[in-house]
């Protein structure tokens, strides 16, 4: 106790801009450098929203766009998702103007809360015993404190903050250089999907079935697989990939800001989030370095650097490469489950339990927009570090061939001819030697 005092005095003895930095370094609820958000709110208190700080100015904003997204996350979709009859509607607070168009200042947006029911937490023994693998006993051993009544801030509800913040996001990478983020459902437990194309699948085939799979046949094996689950009273996890296109070559820096590591932060802060792959991720242990290693050439249409395999997942050095942006995200089983399970309550009784509330059997099919909405954020951020760092004065060298899948490069050189049929050029042996 000592020690906190003499800290807590400390700390008030600093310019007030220093105790702001403490404040914010210590509170956990905000993300981002310069496209920054901060989320509030519990899963049964008055609300949930989110306030974006440095949203560029002059981008014409709808609340539709945003509501679109959110009604991908919300509860009540189908029979695989919790029951909670939530409609999510966004109120847009600050930020925009009178004709809808950002202002630079930020941007508030609130969700109130319309069909929680406290009731299934407060009178019975989940009041006082914690749920195996939730937060509950963790959120007492930090606080001492917690709101009992949905899990408050360790909630799936927190995510519409993110949501909404990604809708934002979204819009700006769509209007800046044509960037689009899409993710979908591409395991349940040992079921993989299959026959999905990165480069061409669309939200539309995503969304065509409750699972959000675009492969119609590995979806139903899911849906069965979930069912069954929902049915016993139990949960399942899996995997969402999220791809990102059209991400211009350069984004992340080296070494501490890698772009893959702040991807895997902003998805592993994700409730139920486990586990995080970017490229090959875990499966490329399997292979050589001359199998793993994507090789580069020129693109015959575009004229541009490009690779012949994306085992990279669009990032290479911490830095994006211009290909896609491929990253996987495994969600374990909802931790609240209708099964008996053995627990303790807070003054150390050991006691069974049985969950009780709604819950989603599968977090998957509505992980997806929170999915979606994290890439979207992290990628905006590292988009404008790059704008203040490198862009101040433009990169003028004409010696550096463009590359990527959205760029048009110089022309790919000539062919040689020998005894009248084309050759392309030899590559020239080099050797490397890195530490």
């Amino acid at each position: 106790m000592k020690t906190t005092i003499f800290w807590l005095a400390s700390i008030t003895c600093l310019p007030s801009s220093a105790w702001a930095l403490s404040l914010y370094m210590g509170t956990g609820n905000t993300f981002g450098r310069t496209f920054r958000i901060s989320t509030f709110g519990e899963s049964h208190g008055g609300g949930v929203g989110v306030t974006v700080d440095g949203c560029p100015p002059r981008i014409p904003l709808t609340r539709e766009e945003i509501q679109k997204d959110l009604d991908r996350r919300r509860p009540g979709q189908s029979r695989i998702t919790t029951p909670r009859n939530e409609a999510d509607a966004v109120e847009i607070l600050s930020g925009l103007s009178p004709d809808g168009i950002t202002i630079g200042t930020p941007i508030g947006m609130l969700v109130r809360n319309k069909d929680q029911r406290s009731q299934d937490y407060m009178d019975n023994d989940m009041k006082v015993a914690y749920r195996p693998s939730h937060a509950d006993a963790t959120y007492d051993a930090k606080y001492g404190v917690r709101a009992i009544a949905g899990g408050g801030r360790s909630s799936a509800r927190e995510t519409i903050g993110r949501v909404a913040a990604g809708a934002i996001a979204r819009k700006i990478l769509k209007l800046y250089n044509n960037i689009e983020i899409l993710g979908y459902v591409s395991k349940v437990q040992d079921i993989e999907c299959q026959n999905v194309d990165d480069d061409t699948f669309t939200m539309e085939q995503v969304d065509a079935n409750i699972v959000r799979c675009p492969d119609p046949e590995s979806a139903e094996r899911m849906l069965e697989r979930i069912d069954s689950i929902r049915k016993d009273g139990n949960s399942i996890g899996g995997v969402v990939t999220c791809v990102a296109r059209n991400v211009p070559a350069g984004l992340g820096s080296p070494v501490f800001d890698k772009l893959e590591a702040d991807l895997a932060k902003a998805c592993m802060s994700i409730p139920a989030a486990k586990g995080f792959e970017s490229g090959s991720g875990f499966a490329g242990t399997l292979l050589t370095g001359k199998e793993h290693n994507d090789e580069f050439y020129i693109d015959p249409e575009t004229g541009a650097t490009r690779t012949k395999t994306n085992r990279s997942g669009g990032i290479q050095g911490g830095i994006s490469n211009g290909e896609n942006v491929v990253i996987r995200v495994a969600f374990k089983p909802t931790s609240t489950i209708g099964k008996e399970q053995n627990t303790v309550t807070r003054d150390g009784t050991e006691v069974s339990l049985r969950g009780k509330g709604r819950h989603d059997p599968c977090v998957l099919p509505r992980a997806i927009p929170m999915v979606e909405a994290m890439v979207a954020i992290t990628l905006l951020d590292a988009l404008m570090m790059q704008q203040a760092q490198c862009e101040l004065f433009p990169n003028e060298a004409e010696d550096i061939n463009p590359m990527g899948t959205s760029v048009v490069g110089r022309a790919a050189p000539a062919a040689a001819t020998v005894g009248g049929h084309a050759e392309a050029p030899k590559a020239v042996d080099q050797r490397i030697d890195e530490e």
